[in-house]
């Protein structure tokens, strides 16, 4: 089932920078095939006797639930780790944490806030480092939309997605992993708060390999014009509470709802990274009607996942 898997074993999975268009494919082939045997009650022990670290420095309801479950299903055991549960939390360097988790485990996954701070668990980690989502990237919640649309498009190049909203850490992953395999991807922002230069650059350079276009913008009907996918998140992410109220003000015009959406392909599918928050960035009649996938878009983190975690782990 795995295929390629020693071009995986031992790896990190810190950023879609990282792995190239035939290695994301090989990801989701096998995060299909993984979904397909699940559904048909087909036992996929690839992790037998196996424990996945789980840190948590934030707070989370997707990551926890599909990585625990997605152990589970593979044979192995998620081992959840909070700031209460670890000495990372009071102030064990990430370094030796690292090291001794590497003694005990057989691959870590974290979810916090500074990227640098998964380098370097990863740096001094001797098993497979996954990142969980930080504040600048989230890569499993793209290979789980690259999943969903895959499923619902039969295909991903040539595809042209809209993201309309916040340049924050599902934009950059966007950027790195639609192009990556030959999507078209219009981000519209805010001009304050547009993705960072450095990721656009990344993604352009991989747009040049794989045919992939980025389009960096403030008007929101130029990004969705003609669009397959629309994906937004929302204004304020964790750690920006205090910012909630002046960014409902600077995204007001930002909000996908049925006008923003007509300039979309009729066929187009609407995803979200959830939670949501109907009535601000997404109207309820958009999230809840027919062209909404974002249940399966949430369903297709346990199997993306999965598949990352038997290929680095197996």
């Amino acid at each position: 089932m795995l295929t390629l898997h020693d071009r995986f074993k031992g790896r990190d999975f810190l950023t879609l920078a990282d792995y190239n268009s035939d290695e994301i494919q090989t990801i989701l082939t096998n995060a299909m095939n993984l979904k397909q045997k699940q559904k048909c009650n087909t036992p996929t022990p690839y992790l037998q006797g196996k424990t996945l670290g789980m840190i948590f420095q934030k707070s989370s309801t997707r990551t926890r639930v599909s990585f625990e479950v997605g152990m589970y299903q593979l044979g192995g055991q998620g081992l959840f780790l909070s700031n209460n549960d670890i000495q990372l939390g009071r102030g064990e360097t990430v370094a030796d944490t690292a090291r001794v988790l590497s003694r005990f485990v057989d691959g870590i996954m974290i979810r916090t806030f500074e990227q640098s701070d998964v380098e370097e668990l990863a740096e001094h980690a001797d098993i497979p480092v996954i990142n969980g989502l930080t504040d600048l990237t989230h890569p499993c919640q793209i290979l789980a939309d690259l999943l969903t649309i895959e499923e619902y498009k039969g295909k991903l190049a040539g595809l042209k997605l809209a993201y309309v909203g916040d340049g924050n850490n599902i934009a950059h992953s966007l950027l790195l992993g639609c192009t990556k395999v030959g999507m078209h991807v219009a981000v519209a922002s805010p001009a304050n708060y547009q993705p960072k230069d450095m990721i656009v650059q990344v993604a352009k350079e991989a747009g040049k390999e794989s045919g992939g276009q980025v389009e960096i913008l403030t008007d929101p009907v130029a990004a969705v014009a003609n669009a397959d996918v629309v994906v937004t998140d929302v204004w304020a992410s964790m750690g920006q509470e205090q910012e909630a109220q002046q960014r409902l003000k600077v995204f007001k015009d930002y909000q996908v709802n049925s006008q923003l959406v007509s300039h979309a392909k009729p066929d187009y599918i609407f995803l979200h990274c959830l939670p949501a928050h109907r009535g601000e960035e997404v109207t309820a009649e958009i999230i809840d009607g027919p062209h909404s996938a974002v249940w399966d878009e949430a369903e297709n983190r346990l199997h993306a996942q999965k598949a990352v975690m038997a290929l680095l782990m197996g």
